[in-house]
């Protein structure tokens, strides 16, 4: 592919526009810190120009309340601490990751990916275990972006085929699946925070759970397994060609020591899902009615320990089996490490949470929100096309700002209460968010392992550019466009629940 044609190429032009629009956007600390001011200014001018809305709940008249006020800035000054720890996303997040991070720091995602990808078979039975494996790999955080790819091009060079396919399949199919798993995820816990605490601006008592998108996820990870293994073989592979440069690298076995460790995680986590199962067969995390699923069941609102257990149990015993961990010191400094990791997320969260609570403090969310959905009902247009538009403005937002996190903080406080105010579920307007979140990472040039990715293709082609990449990803970006947003309308017109007790429709 000649490099001068790929750059004036009208894909590469518009990618190029918006990588620099994208690089315009400012630091998230900074955008928040600002986005909290224009509220308080904004709640001071609707409050003098009488803004108000009728809530179709309470049927009562919601008016702006105004921060910029003396009583506004006292408000804000003293609850400037208990905004930030009353929100539950940061303790649901830093606990879910705490576990993560021990399975990470111990070493045990990289030794089962690189043992998964190492299986033996046919070709075609390789690359789609490679890439079912890609498609799981977002419950291991950032491990999968920084393993998976340089694997792909080992295992696509040892069966003779271009190593930069296997790349690029490793790739996309980590970041294009963000939105599914057969577990629940970090990713997952994170969401719902932000879902439950939009939710609540409208029903102040509502209780959500981090399950709730879990069937949806589920399913759609075995079709795109499908549809990324043949977009691989019939038009990435084909496109690029025989693998013509002399780039080698072997790809190294499982050692004895990573062995034993496996097979300790592996009994370890067996173990952990026999107790689990135990505690719901004997009732103990079900409700006062006998359901596990209820949102208010000991199951769903102990989830995110749940969560961090099923990836802190297997990575202890991977650490002490294997020898990286020698003693509680090297756990707790794999802890540290952990927590060191989400510095960033945590000084962002302060800002965050300033924002989020000045937005329910004016009414402002509230106000937008039943706006909103009256003129989207008045617009006539089908529910099923609004979701659809709504999976595409998310997909363009994320090509200019890549933290799923930062995204839905914005979107949610409106997005949830106006579709509940339509009668649809937080669950379907989390999931359409999650769709549009997912399938355009690929090529999201502000993702935070775009750099990566091209430093690696580079190895193996010193040519390869933004236009290479972006290219070859595209028909990736494209198939689980139409496949998930297919799935999504599926689910809709066929209200089948997108999780344990959380159905398409809602009814206040």
């Amino acid at each position: 592919m000649d490099g001068k044609s790929v750059k004036s190429s009208p894909l590469e032009k518009f990618l190029h526009g918006v990588e620099i629009l994208g690089n315009k956007i400012p630091n998230p600390i900074l955008m928040f810190i600002w986005l909290a001011a224009a509220i308080v200014v904004l709640s001071g001018i609707c409050s003098y120009f009488g803004v108000s809305e009728i809530n179709p709940v309470t049927h009562k008249t919601v008016k702006v309340v105004n921060l910029f006020s003396t009583q506004g800035l006292v408000r804000m000054l003293t609850n400037f601490v208990s905004n930030f720890t009353g929100i539950p996303a940061l303790g649901l997040t830093l606990t879910c990751m705490l576990g993560v991070g021990v399975a990470e720091n111990a070493g045990f995602f990289t030794a089962a990916l690189r043992g998964l990808a190492n299986s033996k078979g046919s070709d075609l039975k390789v690359i789609a275990i490679f890439v079912f494996v890609c498609v799981m790999a977002d419950c291991t955080g950032g491990a999968g972006f920084v393993v998976m790819p340089p694997l792909g091009a080992l295992i696509w060079a040892s069966m003779g085929r271009n190593p930069m396919a296997g790349m690029l399949a490793a790739y996309a199919s980590v970041s294009g699946a963000f939105a599914s798993n057969l577990m629940i995820t970090s990713m997952d816990v994170i969401n719902f925070g932000f879902t439950e605490a939009a939710a609540r601006l409208l029903i102040p008592n509502i209780t959500l759970s981090p399950s709730m998108n879990w069937y949806f996820s589920a399913v759609s990870v075995v079709f795109l397994t499908i549809f990324s293994t043949i977009i691989t073989i019939k038009i990435v592979e084909p496109r690029l060609g025989a693998y013509t440069g002399d780039y080698k690298e072997v790809m190294t076995e499982q050692g004895e020591n990573e062995q034993k460790g496996l097979r300790a995680a592996t009994i370890a986590f067996i173990a952990y899902v026999l107790i689990v199962a135990f505690l719901c067969v004997t009732g103990i995390l079900a409700d006062k009615n006998g359901s596990l699923l209820a949102s208010k069941a000991p199951l769903m609102k102990s989830m995110t320990v749940l969560i961090a257990l099923m990836f802190a149990i297997p990575g202890l015993a991977f650490g002490y089996a294997s020898g990286t961990f020698k003693n509680f010191n090297d756990v707790a400094a794999a802890m540290t490490k952990a927590m060191a990791g989400m510095a960033n997320y945590i000084a962002m969260f302060y800002f965050i949470a300033q924002f989020l609570k000045y937005f329910s403090w004016s009414n402002l969310g509230l106000i937008i929100a039943i706006k909103g959905a009256n003129a989207l009902k008045a617009s006539g247009l089908p529910v099923a096309v609004i979701l659809v538009l709504f999976v595409c403005m998310s997909m363009m937002l994320n090509l200019l700002i890549g933290s799923a996190s930062t995204k839905w903080s914005l979107f949610s406080s409106i997005f949830v209460p106006m579709f509940m105010l339509m009668g649809y579920s937080p669950a379907l307007v989390q999931m359409a968010y999650r769709i549009g979140d997912a399938v355009t990472n690929p090529i999201c040039p502000t993702f935070a392992y775009f750099g990566m990715l091209l430093a690696l293709a580079q190895r193996y082609d010193k040519k390869a550019g933004f236009g290479t990449l972006m290219s070859n990803m595209m028909p990736y970006v494209l198939g689980f466009f139409v496949f998930m947003v297919a799935e999504l309308l599926v689910w809709f017109f066929l209200d089948l629940p997108l999780g344990p007790g959380a159905g398409v429709h809602f009814q206040i």
